[in-house]
């Protein structure tokens, strides 16, 4: 069985724990609301997936993030936060765990999903940014300022990190 932490900014998700910021939801009418990233099941349409392994491994996993954002629909802009969130996750997957990791990225009406995999312990969300003489710790802040939402799923022997962006 999967843990969900996940945190909107209108609803938390079922067993969730509040992590990251997140811009309102757009486009609903009144008493909608979207369904939470830690909500959203494995991709009901089609995903592209990477592995990464090494450091020199990163480039070509920013060109395969790109690509398959502008290929989904996101704006360019929108692709290059994208690009550096999933930069700064398997980063720091290649820093702190062994093995490596891979991404799996997807679509669903209205938003983009990608889910960065390793083999690591439970992320810690909802830090500050370091001071600015800080050497390091800026990544995962980082990721929770340019992301629409942020959630750490785990289960036995993995955790992934998914983050949302609105199309």
């Amino acid at each position: 069985m999967a843990h969900f932490e996940a945190r909107t900014p209108t609803a938390t998700a079922r067993n969730a724990v509040p992590l990251a910021r997140a811009a309102a939801p757009g486009g609903l009418m009144p008493g909608e609301r979207r369904e939470t990233v830690a909500e959203q099941s494995v991709p009901t349409h089609a995903a592209d997936t990477m592995a990464y392994q090494v450091a020199t491994d990163i480039r070509a996993l920013r060109a395969f993030v790109s690509a398959a954002a502008l290929a989904r629909g996101l704006s360019t802009e929108r692709v290059e936060l994208l690009t550096l969130a999933v930069s700064e996750l398997a980063t720091n997957t290649l820093q702190h765990t062994t093995g490596g990791g891979w991404v799996r990225l997807w679509a669903e009406p209205g938003q983009l999903f990608c889910d960065v995999v390793d083999q690591g312990p439970t992320r810690a969300f909802g830090r500050s940014m370091p001071a600015a003489d800080s050497v390091r710790g800026r990544g995962l802040a980082i990721v929770e300022q340019i992301c629409d939402e942020v959630a750490v799923l785990t289960s036995p022997g993995e955790t992934a990190v998914r983050i949302r962006l609105g199309l």
